[in-house]
């Protein structure tokens, strides 16, 4: 049996976000939600925040009176039951303005234009990941009807958002964002969000294949896995909740997400977070982009579509993956200083606090299944789930069906994974921290250049990625990768 679906299960509730003389006021200060957003690990769901947005009222209808004639791109899905996940290169695009979407969307049967092609009952649409800057380029004062300065991040607002338009059977494949973490705002209908915690990422079969900078996907389709060929998927924690008009989603680092639109119309608005492991984050992805290049290129030089996501313009050069690379080095080194001390400490430090975020979120899941056996009070656990009050309501492992209401009680069905996976999780760890270790400390002794010329070479990135220690672990993970 698959990891069995977790939901917030929400109650009405008298209490609508407070109110103060006769005005209504929202819940959290920003600078509390910022706190909160900054600490949080696990996703949750904000209520009565963003009452006020002028955004609220940034239905598809409206947006095609704004954006009236703007050709938009959408990407075209089928609506199957597939064991394999839909990826972006399997799909087809077509230009259409948001008038020709809704009236598709109706089911016009004398439907004409960009998606004549398209039978309504068997396909689609999304128009997905829209920033604003280039939607709305000629629109800039609309940028301040989304005020994510409630959320405690001063200026920041539509220029720094993207736009989500999906009709039913709309999603985005599971996958993870490698940079930042992000708030969503629901605007018009429901979307699911099916989430999975990082440290459960083993169980998620993930891959760099279709390739798209900062989202790493997973081989399953979790609404439908091929547990045969997938099997440690059993294993995943599945957190699932359903966003309804409103609302603000919080989804912490890492976490692993599958979004679907389960009404006939859904428009959505995010912004990602800049955090400080972004700095590391970017060299990871540099070395990615250019080895994903280097091998797909030279496997076959005339089929990008194959493995390049369409987010993606085109494959790079070598020439501008070294230079892009470079530039990512650099500026971590900029940001955490030009000591080589500094540096090393700063690796080291960022993956300490990698590896202690997943013990504590292990130890947590330990105390809160434990407590869920032992505590019969359905008051003290509705406390103890949601800390911030009614209107931050925590994303956990359950059971029940989501529901569109506010509040939420709560109940963790989830199995016991420290206790039945915590000692071959902790074996794992311990492997790779002595492995890492091992390779901070040689690349710090050998260092003989002044990190104040960062230039990195091909051979410079082959003596890491070819190091004894990192083969021997890569040769590990492909083996039991092949082996599952």
């Amino acid at each position: 049996m698959a990891a069995s679906p977790g939901a917030i299960t929400n109650a009405d509730s008298a209490f609508g976000g407070g109110e103060k003389e006769g005005k209504r006021v929202k819940p959290f200060t920003p600078e509390k939600a910022k706190e909160i957003i900054m600490c949080l690990q696990q996703p949750a769901v904000f209520y009565n925040m963003a009452f006020d947005w002028p955004a609220r009222h940034w239905t598809a209808e409206h947006l095609s009176e704004v954006l009236r004639g703007k050709q938009i791109r959408f990407r075209m899905g089928r609506k199957s039951t597939d064991t394999a996940p839909q990826f972006e290169t399997a799909c087809n695009y077509v230009e259409a303005t948001l008038e020709e979407f809704l009236s598709w969307n109706c089911d016009q049967s004398s439907i004409s234009g960009a998606f004549r092609d398209y039978d309504h009952s068997k396909f689609w649409a999304y128009a997905d990941y829209k920033y604003f800057v280039s939607l709305f380029e000629d629109k800039t004062d609309i940028f301040q009807d989304v005020i994510w300065s409630d959320f405690g991040f001063p200026g920041r607002n539509g220029r720094e958002s993207t736009l989500w338009i999906g009709s039913l059977g709309a999603h985005t494949p599971c996958h993870l964002d490698t940079y930042g973490c992000n708030l969503v705002f629901q605007v018009q209908g429901r979307k699911r969000w099916h989430l999975f915690p990082p440290e459960d990422t083993p169980f998620l079969y993930p891959t760099r294949i279709p390739y798209e900078e900062s989202s790493v996907f997973s081989k399953i389709n979790v609404v439908n896995p091929d547990l045969k060929r997938f099997p440690q998927f059993q294993k995943a924690r599945r957190h699932m909740v359903t966003l309804s008009p409103g609302q603000v989603l919080f989804v912490p680092r890492h976490w692993w997400h599958y979004v679907e639109s389960i009404d006939p119309v859904t428009v959505s608005i995010n912004s990602w977070i800049e955090l400080e492991e972004d700095h590391q984050a970017r060299v990871e992805e540099a070395i990615t982009r250019m080895l994903v290049c280097a091998l797909k290129t030279a496997e076959n030089p005339h089929n990008t579509r194959a493995w390049l996501n369409p987010t993606e313009l085109e494959e790079t050069s070598h020439e501008a993956n070294c230079h892009y690379l470079n530039g990512a080095v650099s500026a971590f080194l900029n940001h955490h200083g030009t000591s080589e001390v500094v540096g090393t400490q700063a690796l080291r430090t960022n993956r300490e606090c990698t590896v202690k975020e997943e013990l504590d979120v292990h130890s947590r899941v330990g105390v809160e299944q434990a407590a869920s056996h032992t505590v019969s009070s359905g008051t003290v656990k509705q406390e103890a789930a949601r800390p911030f009050g009614l209107d931050l309501v925590p994303v956990t492992p359950g059971s029940q069906e989501p529901s569109s209401e506010r509040g939420g009680i709560f109940e963790n069905d989830g199995e016991d994974f420290v206790s039945k996976n915590g000692k071959s999780f902790g074996k794992l760890q311990r492997m790779m921290s002595e492995s890492e270790n091992a390779v901070v400390e040689q690349i710090a002794s050998d260092r003989t250049v002044a990190l104040s010329q960062t230039f990195v070479s091909t051979d410079d990135l082959l003596d890491c990625l070819v190091n004894p220690q990192v083969t021997r672990l890569v040769a590990q993970l492909l083996i039991q990768g092949r082996s599952m």
